[in-house]
């Protein structure tokens, strides 16, 4: 008999690791050294995007911190044995993304090995005002640090060039005809120029996009982007036409999407020297905004797959610094769009930038945006 009570109160087996895990309902993965995730509890699978690395599964998080990588953050896990928490903030369907509180740990007390394996615990955390301010001045201040050397680099040559004349300027002064002496000054001039043109492009590039226009339909940023760079260009032998979706536009929140269609208008007139037709579409597909650019000018350069690289330019010096692409492309993927260029059906080029309505505040009017057609 009292073998029989021992045998019922025996201890049973502990459930596997994996099944308390999930019982806790929380967001937890397990990673290596470099970063491949092997778990993923059901919470993870279900806020987290899929994938098999920690960069497919927080693909375009983003940090205030400088982050120079998941095997970086991790090693100092593996190496010291020592906690660390990271914030991070995800892209989600609003206008900064959810904040994760991560914290990260070793899951063993053996000597640090390729194999160690690092448990990572997520919460979510409440996004105030002033941090997402906060991370707005910090994604500006990242992007700006990536384009200083290229920066320096193009400030470089116009500068070297101005050296040049203004030495052989110096030298032909009591001695050249003045017609060269001016030819010298003038190509000092266009290298002055052309500064100044990167100077300002760079600073409309790291200006704040907060909300300086308001809350606008995108037909009205649209507009006023019309509006404000054909007034200041020459267009008297050109073609405006405007062909907007009326209803069920999105409100924007912000100055990025005008400044979008700025330079993407600026950039269609300067390809039409010689007068042309400028064609801005608006319309809604597949919960997509989508606007078109057209033009009828000189069409895409040889090198069409450069054309949104930073500094990348056809135009003669002093007329353009290949800023203004590299700007709307980068605007457009901050706010989970895409921006492509293609040849006119005849002539000229065409550019077309889709944004996912989950980009935006909010409806210009009530109900759901309507089936519509590509523009």
């Amino acid at each position: 008999m009292r073998k029989d009570r021992q045998a019922a109160v025996a201890p049973r087996a502990a459930p596997p690791a994996e099944v308390i895990l999930e019982a806790l309902d929380a967001i937890l993965l397990v990673s290596d050294l470099h970063g491949v995730v092997s778990y993923r509890s059901a919470r993870a699978r279900s806020c987290l995007a899929a994938g098999d690395t920690l960069q497919a599964v927080f693909r375009g998080a983003r940090t205030l911190e400088p982050f120079a990588g998941w095997e970086s953050e991790l090693t100092p896990v593996v190496r010291e044995g020592a906690p660390r928490r990271l914030d991070l903030f995800v892209p989600s369907t609003t206008e900064v993304g959810e904040l994760f509180s991560l914290r990260l740990t070793r899951l063993t007390a053996a000597p640090p090995s390729e194999q160690a394996m690092v448990l990572i615990s997520a919460q979510r955390r409440e996004v105030d005002t002033a941090l997402g301010d906060q991370l707005e001045v910090s994604q500006r201040l990242a992007s700006l640090g990536k384009l200083a050397a290229r920066i320096a680099h193009e400030l470089s040559n116009p500068l070297d060039g101005i050296l040049r004349y203004i030495n052989l300027a110096l030298r032909v002064a009591g001695e050249a005809p003045p017609s060269k002496l001016t030819a010298y000054l003038a190509e000092s001039r266009t290298g002055l120029l052309r500064m100044m043109q990167i100077i300002d492009d760079l600073l409309e590039f790291s200006r704040s996009s907060g909300a300086e226009l308001g809350d606008l339909s995108v037909n009205q940023i649209v507009e006023q982007a019309v509006q404000q760079t054909t007034a200041a260009a020459d267009i008297t032998r050109m073609v405006v036409a405007l062909d907007l979706q009326t209803q069920h536009m999105p409100l924007v929140r912000g100055s990025r999407l005008f400044q979008i269609c700025r330079n993407l208008i600026k950039n269609a007139i300067d390809a039409m020297p010689d007068g042309g037709r400028l064609t801005v579409t608006t319309g809604l597909v597949d919960n997509q905004v989508v606007i078109r650019v057209a033009d009828t000018g000189i069409g895409l350069p040889e090198q069409a797959g450069r054309i949104f690289e930073p500094f990348f330019t056809t135009k003669p010096p002093g007329k353009g610094t290949g800023l203004g692409l590299a700007i709307c492309k980068d605007f457009v993927e901050d706010m989970q769009g895409t921006i492509t260029a293609e040849r006119g059906e005849e002539r000229g080029a065409v550019f077309t930038v889709r944004i996912p309505t989950s980009a935006f505040s909010s409806w210009s009017q009530p109900g759901p945006p309507p089936a519509a057609q590509e523009p």
